[in-house]
């Protein structure tokens, strides 16, 4: 199955989903996004920059390198922060680093009246089969 057929097939299995999008973030790229509404190109384009500045930003990177150091762990890639969820005026926004592939990360908009928890358990549910059509 091809990586947007599966984000197609999930969306309808996620609490109030709008869209999903699947996210290289050493690249920036965005592999696959499907939405309800359509958005110009531009804009998702930025999701997709923005998905791997929260992974990956120079902050972020320095507090992973901070909690290895004060561990004593040898630097080896291991990355702390696994899934966001970040709440707009009218969005809920999950995001998910991969299990499999963790340069990738898997993102969920739901409308702000989803109930949080079961939204999360459902892309918890979803990422595995996201991450075999990959």
């Amino acid at each position: 199955m091809s990586l947007e057929s599966a984000l197609t097939k999930i969306i309808p299995t996620i609490p109030e989903c709008v869209a999903a999008g699947y996210v290289d973030i050493e690249s920036g790229m965005l592999l696959a996004v499907k939405t309800v509404d359509s958005h110009p190109a531009e804009v998702l384009n930025m999701v997709a920059a923005a998905t791997a500045d929260l992974f990956q930003g120079p902050n972020v990177t320095m507090i992973e390198k901070m909690f290895n150091k004060s561990r004593g762990i040898p630097e080896q890639g291991r990355h702390y922060f696994q899934e966001m969820i970040v709440n707009s005026d009218n969005l809920l926004h999950i995001f998910m680093r991969g299990k499999k592939y963790s340069s990738h990360v898997t993102v969920f908009v739901c409308r702000k009246s989803a109930n949080l928890g079961m939204a999360l358990t459902k892309a918890r549910l979803a990422l595995p089969e996201i991450e075999a059509s990959a």
